[in-house]
């Protein structure tokens, strides 16, 4: 466990100095990642908002909020047990969509961070981080409700926090419904 704590502070240090892209410029601070290194479950999100920019940590907030709790109750897992991450370290202006060329440049972070966690379950929320790490195009509605084959580890993709706290019940089902997916693909986890 030492050695994986040690990989992701030194990654984690390495991270905060970064200029690959555009994004550097603009930043307060690189929103890494928070939680526990050697989790068997890593949330994915799209990059960080005005919030996370600020706080230095993905999730917080409204969104932010109601992953933990959902995580929590219905995963079981802790959420400080959790590893969670963005696609993109550093906030893009005005909350934007990460361009191209600011994914390409931080890529490299996600695989590391991957490489050093080594999951058995990836949750990914909402459009952006499921196609991304899927490599498809098709949208997060067709995308959810089952896990695929990544890597060494099941992806579960669901709706993003913030889509659930505009959708109402069904949303909320729906996200709720993933995150038990991806709980019952944990080592360990009741069959």
């Amino acid at each position: 466990m030492r050695c994986v704590v040690d990989a992701f502070l030194e990654l984690r240090e390495r991270a905060a100095t970064c200029t690959r892209c555009e994004l550097s410029a603009t930043r307060t601070q690189v929103v890494f990642g928070t939680g526990h290194t050697g989790s068997s479950l890593v949330v994915v999100g799209e990059a960080p908002g005005e919030q996370e920019d600020v706080r230095g940590e993905p999730f917080v907030g409204r969104s932010g909020t109601l992953l933990r709790r959902v995580l929590s109750e219905e995963t079981g897992v802790d959420p400080d047990d959790c590893c969670i991450v963005n696609v993109v370290k550093c906030r893009p202006p005005g909350n934007r969509d990460p361009r191209p060329a600011e994914v390409a440049a931080c890529r490299p972070w996600l695989d590391e961070q991957f490489e050093v966690v080594d999951p058995s379950v990836v949750l990914t929320v909402g459009n952006f981080a499921s196609r991304l790490l899927l490599n498809t195009r098709e949208g997060i509605t067709q995308l959810r409700g089952r896990s695929y084959p990544w890597r060494s580890a099941h992806l579960v993709p669901t709706l993003h926090p913030a889509a659930v706290l505009r959708g109402g019940a069904a949303a909320m089902e729906r996200f709720r419904s993933d995150v038990r997916l991806a709980g019952s693909l944990l080592p360990g986890a009741a069959a």
